[in-house]
């Protein structure tokens, strides 16, 4: 049964072209006003990461701070050996963590500074920072610090990661 059967009563008919939908009327056209329109406001759940952000720099300038008053002790210490047992420890290990935490307190502020700007490109690298910062806060930190670094850093990759960073980061800026 094909469309040039004259027997086929559900076929065309005969001697006229052949419509495209033969029978239905034709569907409005879909409209999505809410797809073209900017976001006027920052959703809650990217506005509370971008405020974890900035606790975690907040932390990151105490233990810039510690670790920083550290390295110099011990050095002091091991110069004036006062203390026998420091005369082996490298204080070049306490200076190494003070550049991370130097540069994680600075690629922090970047982050943040830059939420209300940036694209999809800031939130994969808030999504990378939140991660590593969690994955990062359970080895040399497992004491109050690390845990507040493992939960804050979840947070941020949950609350960027969801829907509401996904159409944040995705809006289109005019």
């Amino acid at each position: 049964m094909s469309y040039g059967d004259p027997n086929n009563p559900y076929g065309a008919p005969q001697g006229q072209p052949q419509q495209p939908g033969y029978g239905y009327p034709a569907a409005p056209p879909v409209q999505q006003p809410y797809a073209t329109a900017p976001m006027a406001a920052m959703p809650g759940k990217v506005n509370a990461a971008r405020v974890m952000l900035w606790v975690i720099v907040a932390l990151q300038v105490i233990g810039v701070g510690l670790f920083a008053f550290f390295a110099v002790a011990v050095n002091k210490a091991k110069n004036d050996n006062s203390v026998p047992s420091l005369a082996d420890y490298p204080v070049g290990v306490l200076w190494a963590f003070v550049v991370l935490a130097l540069a994680w307190l600075v690629w922090a502020i970047v982050l943040a500074a830059k939420f209300s700007s940036g694209g999809n490109g800031l939130r994969v690298t808030t999504l990378v920072f939140g991660i590593l910062t969690a994955v990062l806060g359970v080895y040399p930190f497992v004491v109050v610090v690390g845990i507040f670094h493992i939960v804050l850093g979840i947070l941020i990759a949950c609350f960027v990661g969801g829907a509401d960073g996904k159409a944040w980061f995705g809006r289109p800026r005019y």
